[in-house]
């Protein structure tokens, strides 16, 4: 970065620091922000700093929420008899496009993956293990990412909700193997819910 004046080197080295942002990537946005008005870094900034101080984590299912509960949670118009286990935040907005579905979800935060040393511990599992025992749950949907972590994980799920005496599901393939749920079109995402079927 020795090319750069250092504030220009200090936006470059953050801006590489998020996902899939390299160098190449880094500087267009650096470049992109110098060009503008001074409005515009100042909205930029003041954006990023608002969602850090305002958006936590919903008290009940882990998806993102301005308050204690988030939108979905805090609907009386959905079937809480349904939950629909997603890996990310991110995904309840991938199944919520598809318009198919009226439950509510759990975020698990991730998926089990041995090989990063994150097994259930690290995940929501007790939380959503806690809610089920609450007795108003009949179904719950597993919608893991179909990796082999998310399969990992759909698989540990079922075999640990099975006993609770709840329907557990498994959203149906038609989603490319290896793939995430967020880059799934709606219809691809909407038939895949369809077709879910039971776990064994």
């Amino acid at each position: 970065m020795a090319f750069y004046a250092p504030p220009i080197a200090r936006l470059l080295e953050e801006l590489e620091r998020l996902p899939g942002i390299g160098p190449k990537s880094a500087q267009r946005l650096a470049y992109h922000i110098l060009r503008g008005d001074d409005d515009a870094a100042g909205r930029l900034a003041d954006a990023i700093v608002d969602v850090k101080r305002t958006i936590r984590f919903c008290e009940r299912c882990f998806n993102f929420a301005e308050g204690d509960l988030c939108d979905i949670c805090g609907d009386p118009g959905r079937d809480t008899a349904t939950i629909c286990v997603v890996e990310e935040p991110r995904d309840v907005v991938a199944v919520e496009r598809t318009g198919e579905f009226r439950g509510t979800y759990h975020v698990l935060q991730g998926a089990i993956s041995p090989i990063d040393g994150i097994g259930p511990e690290q995940l929501r599992v007790r939380e959503l293990v806690d809610r089920l025992r609450a007795g108003d749950v009949t179904e719950v949907i597993l919608a893991t990412d179909p990796d082999i972590e998310g399969e990992t994980t759909a698989l540990y799920l079922s075999r640990l909700i099975r006993p609770l005496g709840v329907r557990v599901t498994r959203i149906a393939s038609g989603l490319p193997v290896g793939g995430d749920l967020e880059y799934a079109d709606e219809v691809t995402l909407g038939r895949a819910l369809e077709a879910r079927r039971e776990m064994d």
